[in-house]
């Protein structure tokens, strides 16, 4: 597959990219979101039969 062509920022006043935003300084810094530690919960299943019964 072709590597993607980076996207150059815009250097108009009509930008609505956050990055080319940032890189003409109108906004600041944008935070970048933590990763879950736990993005999945756990199943919620009957416990299993118990052997003997």
């Amino acid at each position: 597959m072709p590597e993607a062509v980076p996207a150059r920022p815009r250097r108009d006043d009509t930008a609505a990219d956050t990055r080319s935003l940032e890189q003409m300084g109108r906004i600041d810094p944008q935070p970048i979101p933590a990763p879950s530690n736990n993005p999945f919960l756990e199943p919620d299943l009957p416990p299993p039969p118990v052997d003997g019964e």
